[in-house]
């Protein structure tokens, strides 16, 4: 029988269950041997609690050699019992004791062999802890950055996001690639396996919740659809894209994007320095590097600075923001700091090196 195929529009309807594969929130590494020894203490745990239990009410037991239950007969009565072995040469003759096997020894015997036996639950059981993680975060997530391409330029930005200060767990990355998603999983991420083109898929990365949205595409048509479609989604949001073509920009911006990085020009301006003035590139280069030596940074203006010139400050000021838009240090603008104003400067992140 063939089924019919689901339309590209019913990823964004579909039930959490549905969505293990397709979204993959961050997990904890654990290895294998820490997993195989948490599950033998569990097992352990049950064993020995169903031992005590056993030898606390010894009394309502039967051997078939008429001694009594000691302790090791407590032992071995709940090994055989928590294996489903039971061979009945020791069974609970009281009323208490067999209630005690119906309420306590036989649940634990369930949870002794899902413990050691049960793989495959494990598995279901992982499934469904994954869809209830993604109901929760897809119930809760608000005002986070989702990244649209993985490759060099991706890995780039959520790079700079992160020295940022952003939470790992607040950055979402799209891309077919599972390989990629591998990757940004390991730092934290929350990936989304689908094509970013498609409405369906940034529905499900939050693009309508989100506060930003970078579209790092690795083609330039590809980039403008993220883009218009993503603005749909969000009138509010920062899309920020990159394009390799200068041509390319005003499509970018039609489409809705408030910052577009020409990525080729920008690489072939700083091939073109470095034929005469390489250490220019290198100060280019520590500028936008954001984990070491210095970073082009934002603030807000402190009260003491209103009404000031920003070429005074002790920081580098390179231009201020105002109303959203940026005056650089030299403009007329820029002479005297207003009250809401924010400040374009170069911040230390790390000491100079001797």
């Amino acid at each position: 029988m063939i089924r019919p195929r689901r339309s590209a529009e019913d990823l964004a309807g579909r039930a959490e269950h549905d969505l293990v594969g397709i979204i993959r929130m961050p997990e904890s590494s654990v290895s294998p041997v820490t997993a195989i020894v948490r599950r033998i203490a569990w097992a352990v745990v049950a064993l020995f609690a169903a031992v005590l239990l056993v030898y606390l009410d010894r009394d309502g037991y039967r051997d078939v050699n008429e001694d009594g239950i000691s302790f090791l007969d407590a032992v071995y009565y709940a090994t055989v019992s928590l294996s489903t072995t039971g061979y009945g040469d020791i069974t609970p003759a009281s009323d208490s004791a067999r209630l005690l096997n119906i309420l306590v020894i036989t649940p634990l015997r369930v949870l002794f062999l899902i413990v050691l036996v049960g793989t495959t639950l494990a598995v279901l059981t992982e499934r469904s802890r994954q869809a209830f993680k993604i109901q929760r975060w897809r119930s809760n997530v608000r005002d986070h950055v989702v990244v649209v391409g993985y490759g060099t330029k991706g890995r780039s930005a959520v790079s700079a996001v992160l020295s940022d200060g952003v939470e790992p767990s607040r950055i979402v990355v799209v891309d077919t690639d599972q390989a990629m998603l591998d990757a940004a999983s390991s730092l934290g991420l929350v990936t989304v396996h689908g094509s970013g083109t498609r409405s369906d898929v940034l529905r499900v990365a939050g693009v309508p919740r989100a506060k930003s949205v970078v579209v790092a595409a690795s083609r330039d048509d590809s980039a403008v659809l993220i883009t218009l479609t993503a603005r749909e989604m969000s009138p509010n949001a920062q899309i920020v894209a990159a394009v390799r073509e200068t041509e390319n920009v005003h499509l970018l911006r039609q489409s809705g994007a408030n910052q577009v990085v020409v990525s080729s020009e920008t690489a072939g301006r700083l091939l073109g320095m470095a034929t005469h003035t390489p250490t220019v590139v290198d100060m280019v280069e520590d500028l936008i590097t954001p984990d070491e030596g210095l970073a082009i940074a934002e603030r807000e203006v402190e009260d003491s600075e209103v009404g000031g010139s920003p070429r005074h400050l002790p920081d580098i000021v390179l231009g201020l923001v105002r109303a959203g838009k940026l005056y650089r240090v030299d403009s007329s603008e820029a002479d005297a700091i207003e009250l809401g104003d924010r400040l374009l400067y170069i911040r230390k992140v790390t000491p100079a090196e001797d």
